[in-house]
């Protein structure tokens, strides 16, 4: 095999690092991962500098392992690499590009004034998360650092320009920076105008170069190679793709660039994206943002989704190992999972808030779980696991019931991430919250490295065809694809428990405050 013919995608996710290498049929061949977790410091969602490097580069000697041990090769070479991470955040730094503070992820709900006066001035909504909410908010809290500032990134962009020397990012990313003007496929100029007269600050100087799908990013520096490979096998000079938001390789590795789809990532978080044309009102639930070409896209982000099913699924492993029972990990969450599909349509009752962080779609500064279930009703094992599947899609059935009274056309729903790893049980139970069909690739679980991976493909093989086309004719035509619809029974029952969710999160207040959680 010759490794010019493969490339490759690496996605820094919430709790994992991954990487991704396809043949030129676009089949996935090797890949490698690395584990990591966010921490809370000082109030502060943070993963460390030093744990972002060490990350890579034990990603990518696993993916060198991979590689020699299916293929036989040894990992020197690529035809193209691309870089995508959590969208959002706030990474600023100085002339030398030495970072003035920790990362600060999309996690953090700390920019509640900043956001709301953004999305007054602009007429735009600015959701929390957002890099120039984080910026804007450091000012007024007249942060040390701010004076110091020459630059700002997002994640995958202060990796990409660590590998290449280049200070640009791909449109889909920078649109979770700062709104974004499709005409031009640049930042917004009028709202940039306007901030720069409120602060200061240009953020056409501040933010990286805006480039879309196919643009050639730059090249592997011999920096970059012994940052990502330090036992020196591999080559610089390998070309990158813009490193894009692990919305955009969502949107890409479900087939959901073009008008009318869309698609729900799930996992650590998740989000719903739904590309159209439609003129939206502002929403503080509904982000736009737009496709790694530059369309806009409607955008639900909630900022919890599994973890505390990750929290109840380690409790009955626990359980497991103290009867003996050394349950496989995976087995064990593809058992329970399937087990939630025999619950009743409303959990019998039973009811959960998954809220381990703040929550910006339903105005929670910071998160406490909960759950509670009636006293006169038995709890069954299947009833609970549907509870809290449905608790983890609860906040996103909030926002895609605005695009529905928005009349957003949807002629289809993908779904990808780790939610959707067991055959059926997350398909059916997003089924039954959008009340839509929905579907599932065959390579749904390998998610944004793999759409990552693909617009490396695209930025060497898409021959000036459109990315939409590309995907269509080039990598989906003969893709398996798995689609569920929810029964009548389980739609009513997802609504019946979407209004306690509601009447829940009253509770959920009361308890942060008096718990002073």
């Amino acid at each position: 095999m010759n490794l010019k013919e493969t490339v490759i995608g690496l996605e820094l996710g919430s709790t994992r690092i991954k990487a991704v290498m396809l043949d030129k049929s676009h089949l996935p061949i090797a890949s490698g991962s690395f584990e990591w977790e966010n921490r809370l410091e000082n109030g502060i969602w943070t993963y460390h500098y030093d744990e972002i490097l060490d990350g890579l580069r034990e990603c990518f000697s696993s993916l060198k392992k991979d590689v020699k041990d299916k293929l036989g090769l040894k990992l020197n070479t690529t035809g193209a690499i691309g870089i995508s991470a959590m969208m959002h955040g706030y990474i600023p730094s100085d002339e030398a590009f030495t970072p003035l503070c920790s990362f600060r992820t999309w996690r953090n709900t700390i920019t509640g004034p900043a956001a709301s006066e953004l999305t007054r001035r602009f007429g735009f909504n600015i959701p929390q998360r957002w890099c120039i909410s984080h910026l804007r908010q450091a000012i007024l809290n007249k942060e040390e650092h701010v004076g110091r500032i020459a630059h700002v990134e997002t994640l995958a962009a202060y990796v990409h320009r660590l590998l290449t020397g280049r200070n640009v990012i791909g449109i889909g990313d920078a649109s979770g920076m700062f709104p974004i003007d499709s005409s031009i496929m640049d930042f917004n100029k009028t709202m940039a105008d306007d901030f720069l007269s409120l602060t200061g600050l240009d953020i056409r100087k501040v933010f990286p170069k805006v480039l879309v799908a196919g643009q050639p990013s730059g090249s592997l520096t011999a920096a970059g190679a012994a940052l990502l490979d330090p036992e020196g096998c591999l080559e610089p000079g390998i070309p990158f793709a813009p490193p894009e938001g692990d919305a955009g390789t969502g949107m890409t590795a479900t087939n959901s660039v073009r008008l009318n789809t869309g698609n729900v990532s799930a996992g650590t978080s998740d989000f719903a994206m739904v590309v159209t044309d439609a003129r939206l009102g502002v929403h503080r639930e509904i982000d736009m943002v737009t496709t790694p070409t530059g369309t806009a896209v409607a955008m639900v982000h909630c900022n919890n989704c599994t973890t505390d099913i990750n929290s109840w699924i380690s409790l009955f492993g626990q359980f497991a190992l103290a009867a003996g029972l050394d349950l496989d990990k995976n087995k064990l969450f593809s058992m329970l999972y399937s087990i939630a599909l025999s619950g009743k349509p409303d959990c019998n009752g039973l009811i959960s808030c998954n809220y381990y962080s703040g929550e910006g779609v339903t105005d929670f500064d910071k998160g406490l779980p909960i759950f509670t279930h009636p006293a006169d009703k038995e709890v069954k094992l299947a009833d609970f696991m549907r509870c809290h599947m449905m608790s983890a899609l609860a906040t996103l059935k909030l926002g895609m019931d605005i695009l529905k009274k928005e009349n957003v056309r949807i002629d289809k729903i993908f779904g990808h991430g780790g939610y959707f790893k067991t055959p059926k049980a997350g398909q059916r139970i997003l089924s039954a919250a959008i009340n839509s069909p929905v579907s599932v690739m065959e390579t749904a679980g390998e998610g944004g490295p793999y759409g990552m991976a693909l617009l490396c493909a695209y930025m060497l093989w898409g021959k000036g065809a459109s990315l939409e086309d590309y995907l269509d004719r080039k990598v989906y035509n003969s893709c398996s694809v798995s689609t569920v619809l929810a029964s009548d029974d389980e739609v009513k029952g997802f609504d019946e428990y979407a209004a306690k969710y509601r009447k829940l999160l009253e509770v959920e207040r009361k308890a942060l405050e008096v718990l002073n959680a």
